[in-house]
Order: structure tokens, then sequence, then C-alpha cells
């Protein structure tokens, strides 16, 4: 179990009040950690494996200076847990991640997200890259673990704001273009797509060899609505508008979404990606969970 204060740390409206994203990043991830190394069944370590040859970009921390008064090379040391994974975060900047019944938005718990995963990976040593889309691909950032590199992906996620409409579909097959090397894809959306056409786009990426799981992020008001009076509801990316029910949203609403998430979660594995729901009321430390898990399992 986490400790007390790292509990604290982590509920995403306790994150919005730090000063930036990296505090933000750095705050989440330490006391993520904490409460992983606190608990008996934390499945990360970092005990001491082996020695590899020191590469530009390296963690000078991680020198044995011992070794290299005895042989003049250089050397650092290899935990367990450490991969080499290289990481690319796919970041969806769309105008429905504008939304919010809280204190934040969809997308400024992506960034949150985005941010906690990126400093995850540099403590392990991984190259992380960013793609940022919406109706097309705003953003690129190679995966790199260059010294210095993790402070310039951080302020381009922090600069990342709604957009217009979303292309995920087209968009995915744009990515093939800049995911060359295999690697852990890592996807923040709400995934307002069809179900198919996004596995079909998906699937594509998983047959070169890349591990992907989809973070859908939706609002606790998009989950359980509980307006008790006739709304009429407006699409943030078309402008279309809807009267609805309060009886519509009681038993239709809910029925809809459940075969809505049902038929993602199908699709996901279907394109051999798993599939993470996450409120954006809910704490980081689940998505980091499933994250730290996934990337293990792929070690």
């Amino acid at each position: 179990m986490a400790s007390t204060t790292a509990s604290r740390l982590l509920p995403p409206q306790t994150l919005a009040g730090l000063a930036n994203l990296e505090l933000i990043a750095r705050t989440a991830v330490e006391g993520f950690l904490i409460g992983l190394h606190r608990s008996p069944h934390y499945g990360f370590s970092q005990e001491f494996k082996e020695y590899r040859a020191y590469v530009e970009g390296d963690d000078p921390r991680f020198v044995d200076w011992n070794v290299y008064a005895r042989t003049e090379r250089t050397y650092v040391r290899r935990y367990e847990g450490e991969t080499n994974t290289r990481l690319t975060i796919v970041l969806d900047a769309s105008a429905s991640m504008g939304y919010r019944s809280g204190a934040i938005t969809k997308l400024q718990y992506a960034k949150f997200l985005a941010a906690a995963f990126a400093y995850l990976a540099s403590r392990q040593h991984d190259p992380v890259g960013l793609i940022v889309f919406d109706e097309q691909v705003r953003h690129y950032r190679p995966p790199t673990s260059r010294t210095g590199s993790l402070a310039g992906l951080i302020h381009t996620i922090d600069s990342v704001e709604p957009g217009s409409g979303t292309d995920l579909i087209g968009c995915f097959r744009r990515f093939r273009e800049h995911l060359l090397r295999r690697g852990l894809v890592v996807v923040i959306s709400d995934l307002y797509c069809d179900p198919e056409a996004m596995s079909k786009a998906v699937q594509p990426l998983a047959y070169r060899g890349h591990d992907i799981v989809l973070f859908q992020l939706l609002d606790p008001k998009e989950l359980k609505p509980e307006w008790r009076e006739a709304v009429v509801l407006e699409d943030i990316e078309t402008r279309q508008t809807m009267n609805v029910s309060p009886d519509y949203l009681a038993e239709e609403y809910g029925k809809r979404m459940d075969a809505h998430l049902s038929a993602l979660r199908s699709a996901a594995a279907r394109a051999r990606a798993e599939q993470v729901l996450i409120s954006t009321d809910e704490p980081l430390d689940r998505a980091l969970r499933r994250y730290l898990s996934f990337r293990r399992g792929k070690v």
C-alpha cells in the first residue's frame, strides 16, 4: 500500500495546484514509487544486475568509477527493472479532450499522465518520444534518452491546448511513418471513435512488433451523468445539439456507454492492444501501475 503522504499527492485535483508540469510529474512518480517500495508486492526492483558499457546520454550517477580506475574503461551499473524500452506517448489534443465537469479537463489529466509516464521512463533510462494529434499530427518528438531531453518533452506537453475535431483513425495511419523501430506505444485519448475502425488502424502497429496500451480518459459525468432535468447536449467538436430527457439519461445512456466501452475492449484485444479505462477523478497511481506492469511484462 502507498503511504498516506504519497496518496495525498497523487489525486489530480491536488497535482493541479502545483507550480508546473515537470513538478507535477516528479511529485506523482516519486510518491508512486515510495508506495511501491513499501509494498511487498510492488513488482519493481532496483537490485544491481550487471555492468554495461557507457554510452552518450547515460546518467553519470550510475558510472562505476572504481571500475574505471582499474580498467580505464567507463561502465554503468545496470539494475533489475531496467529494460531499454522505446516509449512513444501519443496524446489526443482534440476539442473533446477539453471537457470537464470538475476541477480539471480530460486534457489536463492527460498531460499529467503523459508527463508522469515520460518521467518514469526517463528514470529507467529509456528513450521517450511524443506524438500530439487531433485531426492531424500536431507535434512529433522522436524517442531519445539524451540528457536534457525530458525537460523539452514535458515543455511540449505543457504547451498543448485543445484543438479541433478528431481523426484518430487517419492519424494512426500517419503514426506508422514515425514508429519505424519497435517499442511501447502509449495512447492517451477519450477514444470517441468507431471501435472496429480503431482496431483496424491499430493492428498494423501491433503486427510490426509494437506493444500498444490505450489509456481511455473519461470525465466522471460522462460515465455516470447526474442531470435530473431535460438538458441540451452539444458536441464540442461538431457543434451539433441534442435534447435529452432525464428518462433517457437514467435508462438508455448507461446502456449505450457500457456497450461502447465493451466494444472498445474487444476491438483493442483483436488489435493486440490493451485498453485501460481511467476516470479523471481517479489518482494517477492506477494508470502508473498498469503502465509499469505492462512494461515489465515485455522485458
